[in-house]
Formats: structure tokens, C-alpha cells, sequence
């Protein structure tokens, strides 16, 4: 048998990793210096959830354009790492340089910088994943991308406490120090692809055609059920862990306790990734993200239930279940973009998995703007959203087209 992850490639794993914690919390830095840089540069300082949900679009929109750029580039090794690598380190510059631009008063400079940082940190999205789709054996991919995710989920297990420690500091070190880090952390990528090119050549002795042949169809473009049910389970995620999560805690423990809380949800979500990537290896996205999608819809519905009978350790049960079923669904929701993706689309694919899941961060972002989770009715129909949108996610996926599982094609 196949190890889930050979040893060279394991340095890659960890890279992304690293790269995707850097990342993520360089973006909790941005989140939380923004309306204080936003007043510097003379702009209101409730314009800044707007701001995100421009970034977020610009997101959106790059995650598509790099998708298409990392298929085009696969003819040359090393050209989509030299990519990313020039991408990020400008990226990594302009966000070095927000702090010092805000107090200049300059609107205009401002908003540049922050364009250009969301336009260049776009090239440590799809194009990672693009390489693991495009050299990875298919028995590997599941874990490596359960790798990429675990990076995700330690930043936002540390966010809180990261907020709660920078606070009251002076932006312009956390943005430093988070801009070398991000641009030291992308400096392996070069190494990365040269590693994951090697071992797909050692495994394949004939190379796969640098062009995508003519019967790799684009089926990760087709918004077909399975994107559908993967935009429900990411809109279900963002309702539930941005917007909800704060007051059901609220209900049950002091304000001083809520960093702690928030917490619990990404130390389910961390614990379940190993197991998510091998279960996807062996059978396939779909027959995962399924009871997934279930098991979250149960678990928001119990936090819901736990929050209002007050019953804390049921709330702190729910929500570590609700990870552990975000941890499934997001894992199997990038092998399956990997293998629709298959034959010379998986810079597409992954680009339209980011993009998506970027929408569901805008959409989220427009209803905070419209202030709709302070109205009224959201006491209700706001916190059930998100078991809605699981459960809409559960029969979508059994609509969806069998997709080629992760440990078939190539390398198996």
C-alpha cells in the first residue's frame, strides 16, 4: 500500500501549511488595523467593512484570472512558482507599507496599496493547489490538501487571542513582521514545485502533455449541483462561524471567556483534517462531503439549541462538531475540485473553489454592512440560516455527477 504522503513531499506539505498561516494571519492583522488606518487616511471609519467586501471581490475575481494563469503555465517548471514568488513579495510590500501610507492623509494611496496587496496575495490561492493537482500522485493530493487546510485553521484558532494581543499596539510592527514572514514563508515555492515535478516524473516514466488533451473536458467550470452544494456549505460557514457564533457564546460566558470559545470550533476543525484527507483518499469527495454536510447542519442546529437552554458545555460539544464537520466538507471540497479539474484544468478549478468561496465571504460582508444581523427577525431566521444552507448542500451533492476519486487515474 501506497503511504498517504511520501516522505519528500511531506516538506511541501508543511510548506503549504506555513504559507497559508502566514497568510491568513496577515489578513486578521488587516481586519483589524483597517478602520484605524481608514481614519488616518481621512476616510470613515464605517466604510471598512465595505472594504473587505472589496477585497473580497477582488478575490473573487483574481482567484478566477489565476486559475486560468496556472494552467497556461504548466508547459515550463518553474514559471507559476517564479509567478506566485513575484506576486507575493509586491504583495507582501504594499501591505508593509499600508501603515506608513495611512497617516499621509491620502485616500487614494490607501486603497491602491490595499488593491495591490489583494491582487498580488491572489497568487497564494489557486496556484499552490495547482501544483499539488498537477504533480501530486492522486493518493497524495487528499492529505496534501488537508496539509494546506491545516494552516487555515491554526491561524483562525489563534486569531482571537491575536486580536486581543495587537489591540492597543502600533501597526506598523504586526504589519512588518507579518510581511517578512509572508514573503520568507514564499520563497520555498520554487523548491516546492521542483520537489512535487520531481517525484511525479519518478512515478510516471512518460510525462503527462504539458496542454490539457481533448478529452479533459472543463467540467470545473460547470455550475453544475456540486459547486452549488460547495457555495451552500461555504455560506453556511461563514453565517455560522462569523456572524453567529459570537452570540450564542454570549449567552453562556463572560465577554472575557469569548476568545477561548471562538476557539473551539478550529480546534475540532484541526483534529478532524488528518482523518478528512485519508477518508477522501479512499473514497472519494462526494461519498465525504455528504454526511458532511448533515453532520454540520446537526451541529449548528444543537449549538442553536444548546445557546438558548444556556447549557454551555452543549454549546462547546456543538460547535467542536460543527468544526469537525467543516474540516470534512473543506478537504473534500479541494480534492474535488482537484479531480474535476483533472486532464489540465486544476488551476481552473481551484480557482473557481477560492472564487467561491470568496463569494460566500462577500455575501456574508454585504449582510454585515446592511446591518441585517442587528434586525429583529435575524434572532430567528439568521442563526437557523446556516443549518439551511447545509442541508440544502446534503441533496445537491447526492444530484452531483460521480467525480473520479483521488486515489484513481494517474499515479494510483
Amino acid at each position: 500500500m501506497q503511504p498517504a504522503v511520501k516522505p519528500a513531499l511531506a516538506g511541501v506539505g508543511l510548506w503549504l501549511a506555513l504559507v497559508q498561516f502566514v497568510f491568513a494571519l496577515g489578513w486578521t492583522v488587516y481586519a483589524l488595523y483597517l478602520p484605524q488606518l481608514m481614519v488616518q487616511a481621512g476616510l470613515p471609519k464605517a466604510w471598512a467593512v465595505w472594504v473587505l467586501l472589496l477585497d473580497q471581490l477582488v478575490f473573487l475575481a483574481s482567484d478566477l484570472a489565476m486559475g486560468v494563469v496556472a494552467d497556461r503555465t504548466r508547459a515550463v517548471l518553474g514559471k507559476l512558482g517564479r509567478l506566485v514568488l513575484g506576486m507575493t513579495l509586491v504583495s507582501a510590500l504594499a501591505f508593509l507599507l499600508l501603515p506608513w501610507a495611512a497617516p499621509q492623509g491620502s485616500p487614494a494611496l490607501l486603497m491602491g496599496l490595499t488593491l495591490l496587496w489583494a491582487l498580488g496575495s491572489s497568487a497564494l490561492r489557486a496556484p499552490p493547489l495547482a501544483l499539488v493537482g498537477r504533480h501530486a500522485a492522486r493518493p497524495q493530493q487528499a492529505t496534501l490538501v488537508a496539509l494546506h487546510a491545516l494552516g487555515l485553521g491554526l491561524a483562525a484558532a489563534l486569531a482571537p487571542f491575536l486580536t486581543l494581543a495587537l489591540r492597543a499596539q502600533d501597526p506598523r510592527l504586526p504589519f512588518a513582521l507579518a510581511s517578512l514572514a509572508l514573503a520568507a514563508a514564499t520563497l520555498g515555492v520554487l523548491a516546492a514545485e521542483k520537489t512535487l515535478a520531481r517525484q511525479a516524473a519518478a512515478a510516471a516514466p512518460t510525462p503527462p502533455s504539458p496542454t490539457a488533451s481533448p478529452a479533459a473536458t472543463p467540467a470545473a467550470l460547470s455550475l453544475g449541483p456540486w459547486w452549488w452544494a460547495v457555495a451552500a456549505a461555504a455560506l453556511g460557514f461563514q453565517l455560522h462561524v462569523n456572524v453567529n457564533s459570537a452570540a450564542l457564546y454570549k449567552a453562556v460566558a463572560a465577554p472575557a471567556e469569548l476568545a477561548t470559545l471562538a476557539a473551539v470550533f478550529w480546534v475540532g476543525f484541526n483534529l478532524t483534517l488528518w482523518p478528512a484527507g485519508q477518508w477522501a483518499r479512499r473514497s472519494g469527495p462526494l461519498a465525504v462531503m455528504g454526511p458532511a454536510a448533515l453532520g454540520a447542519a446537526l451541529a449548528a442546529g444543537a449549538a442553536m439549541w444548546a445557546s438558548s437552554a444556556q447549557w454551555r458545555l452543549g454549546l462547546v460539544a456543538a460547535q467542536y462538531a460543527a468544526g469537525c464537520a467543516w474540516a470534512l466538507l473543506l478537504v473534500a471540497a479541494f480534492a474535488g475540485a482537484l479531480a474535476l479539474g483533472r486532464g489540465g484544468h486544476e488551476g481552473r478549478a481551484s480557482g473557481w473553489l477560492n472564487a467561491v468561496l470568496a463569494g460566500a465571504a462577500l455575501l456574508r460582508l454585504g449582510l454585515v454592512g446592511l446591518q441585517w444581523p442587528q434586525a429583529p427577525a435575524w434572532a430567528w431566521a439568521g442563526v437557523a440560516a446556516p443549518v439551511a444552507a447545509w442541508l440544502l448542500a446534503a441533496p445537491l451533492l447526492r444530484r452531483a455527477s460521480t467525480m473520479p476519486g483521488p486515489t484513481q487515474g494517474r499515479n494510483a
